[in-house]
Order: structure tokens, then sequence, then C-alpha cells
């Protein structure tokens, strides 16, 4: 699985989250919610430690992960992360490799 986080989703992550080199951003699953890929569950976001990472991509020195518990909700898909200039969020994609 890669993460793939475009420009503007890293400005929104320093600006909204505060995140600075040597910080790490994890992506999560939580329950409610929907997604593509499960009913019931969605993607959260929140500055963590890392435990046992499953993907991770470093940029800038800060480290944006999904711990290998939560591998199964991409369901062998890699997530791209935009910004949704409307709602002024991140945006996730599941993006199957070809």
């Amino acid at each position: 699985m890669n993460i793939q986080i475009g420009n503007k989703a890293l400005s929104w992550f320093k600006e909204e989250m505060d995140v600075n080199r040597g910080d790490a951003i994890r992506f999560f699953v939580r329950y409610g919610g929907s997604s593509p890929l499960h009913e019931g569950f969605s993607l959260g976001v929140t500055k963590d430690e890392p435990m046992e990472i499953g993907a991770q991509t470093e940029i800038d020195g800060i480290v944006y992960f999904v711990e290998q518990a939560d591998l199964w909700y991409f369901d062998g898909h890699d997530l791209h992360v935009e910004y949704n200039e409307q709602l002024n969020e991140p945006r996730y994609q599941y993006v199957h490799p070809s």
C-alpha cells in the first residue's frame, strides 16, 4: 500500500493540525460514516506516534502512516490524499494499483 499526499493537502495538515518536522500523522479506521470501500466505516486522521506501521510516506520530515492493524480497511488500495477546497478539508481517494 502506498500513501500519496498532494501539495495543498500537505499545507492543510501543517496549518490546521500544527504539524512540523518530526511529527507523525496517522490515518485510522473509525466506526461510523461510510466510504467507497466499507459501509459503516470511514477514515479518520490524527497527530499520533506510530506503534506498528503498516504503510507510510515521509514528506518534509513528517511521517504520514497507517498502522498495521488498519490495513484491512484499504482492501489492497493505495491512499491518495488531496484537498477539497469547497469543504476546506482533506479528500481521500482509494486507488487500486494497476
